[in-house]
């Protein structure tokens, strides 16, 4: 007995699919030129998340400790909570900038130069 009913419909979409990877140059697990970029913003935007949500917990953990120890209830939570949105709006202005160095340090090429008096012209054996 011949089947002569219609193929079926996953099969041929199957094929469909092996005919599209062949094109493309057979590599499923690429999804496109742009993947290491996107992986990278996600990178970043999960960091930029996680590191402004945990400043703000921190700062209102530590706000809401100060209040029970002291009983000062809720001004060292609502301090610290602004200081922990502070932090992390730091913190992201930071990771958006590019900013690599640690917070109260000057840039590599402008360490050592702020002691150091302009040298005189007379002055040869100055170094």
């Amino acid at each position: 007995m011949s089947e002569s009913g219609p193929p079926d419909p996953l099969a041929r979409l199957g094929e469909r699919l092996d005919k599209a990877r062949a094109r493309r140059g057979g590599d499923p697990s690429v999804s496109g030129p742009d993947n290491a970029d996107l992986q990278q913003g996600v990178g970043l935007g999960f960091r930029i998340g996680i590191e402004f949500v945990v400043a703000v917990i921190v700062g209102t953990g530590l706000g809401w400790a100060i209040d029970r120890w002291l009983g000062t209830r809720p001004w060292g939570t609502i301090v610290l909570f602004f200081l922990g949105v502070g932090a992390g709006m730091l913190s992201v202005y930071r990771a958006v900038a590019g900013i690599r160095m640690p917070v109260g340090s000057r840039p590599l090429d402008k360490i050592g130069t702020g002691n150091r008096r302009p040298k005189d012209k007379w002055d040869d054996d100055e170094e």
